[in-house]
């Protein structure tokens, strides 16, 4: 046997493209390699000088012409210089191509009168908001970047910054512009004030489902001494538009705001953030006031109690005078809440609107944000109990109960972060109350970031999604966040993101598409708002969102850019379809990591999210005339009608809304299939699709137009998601096959005919363990080394392989707590290696377990076996981890087992 080309998920060419670490996210700057027409004429146009109308250190303005200095820079190679006008713009505005950025107040006060210039119209501006106005190419009028506010002059500049490094004339791709008196105006407004992102750090410097590495913030018990990552991912965050981050776990330690100390580090992040117009939001625990106030009580009618928050918001607010607020969760998964002491959650919610009302500026009242996650419904026996319907059962009654400045932070789904869900019924009853939509960016059932899985088209399904006529009027969802719908002045969107200190932010290069999405689309709800012509000239589309970020983090080249598009756009399907379809949720572990497949632990546990999957059938019956009544939570008696039949329930939500037999006969034109049939049929699908993406990447490495660091980083984990994704596979395709005992027309599901079973082989210090789920490994059972330590163990595969070049795959199991080596041989010579050391590459969540979590896969190519060739795996364990094997599979070419 002969291994020719190297482990196929780390293999590399030389390339052309400059390294990277990806630490500066979409904001490169890149020069424009291979310039076109406009790339030369927008170069030619650059301004000779950046006049600036304010000269505060720290304003956000000051930084807009910083980021523009050093974007002309690294896109046009020019040095452009910086002048100031904080009293007077006669000095420097008579020069030909200058561009202002500032306010529109500061540019009527200081500018306008000026012969080059005229007064510019800001009543069509909204806080945040901003306008361009770019003279044309022969014109020597100046090029004006104005915002509403401060903070909307560096989301203007951003903008404006973002479509230049692409290489797009601004004044020709900018929506909804007018073109007067030689020069192109545009005027972009947020459609919501709340555009807030939700870290889940703790004071030890962990995060709570991050997969990015440790908290930017906090170390110890402490905020950190070195801020400059936190301001680094304030860049990355206003380049976006995002306007606050509530910087701890949402399951708040209380020692956070109520120490001098961490007060003042939380003074430190605020002022790290300021310059980039973000401000701080901090999570509280409700019980505070007793834990570590001293008294007996957290009652939030109390008078103490009162008093107590009082205090505390004075002190954070006499050391941060832009705090934006506040985000508790109460009542919800072992938290404390009013309901100890009979208060409503309005009530509990009220208590600390009125403590920010109080304390924070007239003009910018502090806002709370009170998660809806808050359920208690337990299975046991009741087949009515379903914790979908907690949201609308414990809000919708208090709807015009709470305080004007309180937003009730709504999951996009009735269950949690799923990988389809339909749109929480709440958002329909919140109908005097201020609403905002809570998206998921950090992918905590949606692979951790190891998987590809691009979000838009998601989050577009609950965002376009219709609650039903209410006074005859429809009620989508991203009218009702926005408060257009029922005429509210609050509201938005929080996107749970936990980026840590690695150099990606979230834990992978791809993953960073997510959160650039997140802002662009909480900035515009309807932006990634698929209008029927999905291309990339239309600006309304997943993809073009998609094209913009790819252009911005790897370059413009059209097979690069159709290539990371393509596989994007694919990824949210194919991981629904190998993990959980039809509506049946992610069927995860949701006991342990939230990673790998368990779909037993769905309904096995009181707290499940429940498919009720048995031998005759599997679905939640959430109908009004036999299930737990949801359907009939949706205020349209259209919408509850649709899902309330087998019928008209959309496909992909069949499960979801309905207990069905194996052998029913799926909905919708087209198709004639049972729903196990489609089960196979869809998990073998999207494992297909997973394979390709490994090798779509590996087209492009020849053509140098990714740097090698970044092109093996993100071929490590194609190459991982694709083994993964036969995992999930196997798994959930063997559970149903053993529940329904229903055979796979296609003869696949438990059929494989190139893999040789580890526990089958002739073993030297391996002895045979169970593995649970017994789903996970391929026969249920996998090998470990009996030794610790350096004591190598073997696996010799008892039978001849036939003659042939093969791929050589090998599926074994990566736990926390060792890096175990491993050695492919053939006649005893080494032909492929590697170390099981996930927890070192990767930032999902690790296992202690031999399970779906742990289960990984290595591919060898182009290995040729010639007769009698003696193969044999040695494993080395090392800590606790025992080199843990599951299987060896010998694929033709074409074949994947």
């Amino acid at each position: 046997m002969r291994f020719l080309l190297g482990i196929c998920l780390i293999a590399l060419t030389a390339t052309r493209a400059a390294a990277e670490s990806g630490i500066d996210a979409w904001l490169r700057y890149a020069p424009l390699n291979a310039p076109d027409a406009t790339v030369a004429t927008l170069s030619a146009q650059a301004p000779n000088h950046i006049v600036v109308l304010n000269a505060t250190a720290g304003s956000p303005i000051i930084t807009a012409s910083q980021e523009l200095q050093k974007a002309f820079q690294g896109v046009f190679n020019k040095t452009i210089d910086i002048l100031y006008a904080a009293d007077n713009c006669s000095s420097v505005i008579g020069s030909v191509k200058v561009l202002i950025v500032g306010t529109a107040t500061s540019f009527n006060r200081l500018c306008g009168n000026n012969s080059s210039s005229s007064l510019v119209s800001s009543s069509d501006l909204v806080p945040d908001g901003y306008l361009w106005q770019l003279p044309s190419h022969d014109s020597s009028l100046p090029t004006l970047l104005l915002g509403q506010n401060e903070r909307g002059t560096l989301y203007g500049t951003f903008s404006y910054l973002l479509e230049l490094a692409q290489g797009n004339d601004p004044a020709k791709t900018a929506s909804n512009a007018t073109t007067t008196n030689g020069h192109t105006t545009h005027i972009s407004n947020p459609a919501a004030p709340v555009r807030w992102v939700n870290q889940w750090d703790n004071l030890d410097g962990s995060i709570e489902r991050g997969y990015g590495g440790k908290s930017l913030f906090f170390s110890g018990g402490k905020v950190v001494t070195d801020l400059r990552r936190a301001a680094a991912y304030a860049r990355i965050l206003a380049s976006v538009g995002i306007n606050a981050v509530v910087v701890n776990n949402v399951n708040a330690d209380a020692a956070l705001v109520h120490t001098p100390a961490n007060i003042e580090g939380l003074g430190r992040i605020a002022d790290a953030f300021r310059p980039y117009g973000v401000r701080v939001g901090v999570s509280l625990n409700f019980a505070s006031p007793q834990s570590v106030g001293g008294l007996s009580t957290y009652d939030p009618l109390d008078k103490s109690v009162v008093s107590f928050w009082d205090g505390v918001t004075l002190q954070l607010y006499e050391r941060i005078p832009d705090l934006a607020g506040f985000l508790v969760k109460g009542d919800s998964e072992g938290q404390p809440g009013p309901k100890k002491y009979g208060r409503t959650l309005a009530e509990g919610a009220n208590l600390f609107a009125r403590a920010l009302r109080k304390h924070s500026p007239a003009d910018s009242p502090g806002i709370l944000m009170y998660r809806a996650f808050v359920y208690d419904q337990l299975q046991e026996s009741n087949w009515r109990a379903d914790r979908a319907n907690a949201a609308v059962t414990y809000f919708s009654p208090l709807d015009g109960q709470f305080d004007d400045n309180v937003v009730v932070q709504v999951k996009y789904g009735p269950i949690d972060f799923q990988v389809r869900e339909p749109a929480s019924p709440l958002f329909g009853h919140l109908q005097k109350t201020n609403a905002a939509i809570e998206l998921q960016v950090t992918q905590e059932y949606l692979g951790q970031q190891c998987h590809l899985v691009y979000l838009p088209p998601l989050w577009r399904t609950v965002l376009d999604f219709d609650m039903g006529k209410v006074d005859g009027e429809p009620s989508v969802v991203r009218d009702i966040i926005t408060g257009e719908r029922f005429n509210r002045l609050l509201g938005g969107s929080a996107g749970v993101v936990n980026a840590g200190t690695s150099d990606t932010w979230l834990g992978s290069h791809l993953a960073q598409a997510n959160l650039y999405a997140y802002g662009r689309m909480a900035w515009d709800p309807t932006a990634g708002h698929d209008d029927g012509n999905d291309n990339s000239s239309t600006l309304s589309t997943p993809r073009h969102i998609i094209e913009s970020w790819t252009k911005l983090t790897f370059g413009r080249d059209p097979t690069l850019v159709n290539t990371v598009a393509d596989m994007a756009l694919a990824s949210w399907p194919a991981y629904e379809n190998y993990t959980g379809n039809l509506g049946t949720q992610t069927l995860t572990d949701i006991l342990y990591t939230h990673f790998g497949p368990n779909p037993a632990s769905q309904d096995g546990n009181g707290w499940g999210q429940w498919t009720r999957a048995d031998k005759n059938g599997v679905g939640m019956d959430r109908t009004v005339r036999n299930g737990t009544g949801f359907a009939g939570q949706y205020v349209g008696k259209e919408v509850a009608a649709q899902f309330e039949s087998v019928e008209t329930t959309p496909r992909d939500l069949l499960l979801w809304f309905h207990h069905v037999p194996y052998t029913q006969r799926l909905p919708g034109p087209g198709e004639n299939t049972t729903v196990i049939q489609h089960i196979y049929d869809a998990h073998y699908a999207g494992a297909e699709t997973a394979a390709l993406f490994v090798t779509r990447w590996a087209a492009l490495n020849a053509s140098g137009l990714i740097d090698p660091e970044r092109y093996a980083s993100i071929a490590r984990q194609l190459a991982f998601q694709a083994g993964h994704a036969i995992v999930w596979r196997d798994a959930i395709c063997g559970f149903f096959a053993g529940l329904s005992g229903i055979a796979d027309r296609h003869d696949r599901v438990r059929h494989h005919p190139w893999r040789i079973e580890a526990e089958a082989m002739t073993l030297h210090g391996y002895t045979k363990q169970a593995v649970s789920p017994a789903i996970t490994a391929s026969g249920g059972q996998a090998i470990v080394a009996a030794g610790r330590g350096q004591a190598s163990a073997s696996a010799t595969i008892p039978t001849s392989i036939p003659p042939g070049v093969y791929t050589l795959a090998v599926n074994y199991f990566d736990l926390a707590g060792g890096r175990s080596s491993y050695a492919v041989q053939i006649n005893g010579k080494t032909i492929g290696n590697w170390t099981g050391n996930a927890e070192d590459v990767f930032g999902k969540a690790t296992s202690t377990h031999l399970d779906g979590h742990s289960a990984t896969r290595v591919s060898f190519l182009n290995v040729v076996v010639a007769a009698g060739d003696t193969v044999t795996v040695l494993g080395t364990p090392d800590g606790a981890e025992q080199a843990a094997l599951d299987y060896v599979s010998f694929l033709p070419e074409g074949v994947v087992d």
